[in-house]
């Protein structure tokens, strides 16, 4: 069963993103953490491949994705891992290549499991309350939603997307 991805905000800087997965959290943390699943899933709207996936999964430890577009265009972005807690929490930091978030935001991702159900919610801080306004603007929803609906079928054992070794 598909859930809806929630967005809403929080405070003056903050959004808080929600949705649940049928499966346990070890399972969605996995898929949030390992580049050849990551490669699977997290594409964001149709068109896209996620074509760099590079990942050091400890607190200091870097990561960077590259997507592109089948029109050639590509939209980068990094950061660095404050905590890693697995499968119950990251922390990290981002920030896209062409800023068009308004600065480093920091995610706080949690897993919790109930039942084998699994609700990830990620808390983005926004460098600005301007900067926050604008990615509440975007489409970042639909983008989430088509990931996060991918996602569910990797996790069903659904095959998706092309299964590319790290």
């Amino acid at each position: 069963m598909s859930s809806p991805v929630t967005v809403v905000a929080k405070g003056e800087r903050e959004i808080v993103i929600t949705r649940a997965f049928d499966a346990p959290r070890h399972l969605v943390f996995e898929a949030h953490t390992v580049p050849q699943l990551l490669r699977r899933w997290f594409t964001g709207p149709d068109g896209w491949a996620l074509t760099t996936c590079e990942i050091d999964l400890r607190a200091g430890g870097a990561y960077r994705y590259e997507w592109t577009h089948q029109d050639g265009r590509i939209m980068g972005m990094g950061g660095t891992f404050r905590e890693v807690d697995p499968p119950a929490r990251l922390v990290s930091s981002e920030l896209f290549d062409e800023d068009w978030t308004g600065g480093e935001t920091i995610n706080t991702t949690t897993f919790e499991e109930a039942a084998g159900r699994t609700t990830l919610t990620t808390t983005v801080l926004y460098a600005s309350a301007q900067a926050r306004d604008g990615a509440l603007g975007s489409n970042m929803e639909a983008g989430i939603a088509a990931s996060y609906a991918r996602l569910d079928a990797l996790l069903a054992g659904a095959p998706i997307g092309e299964d590319v070794a790290q």
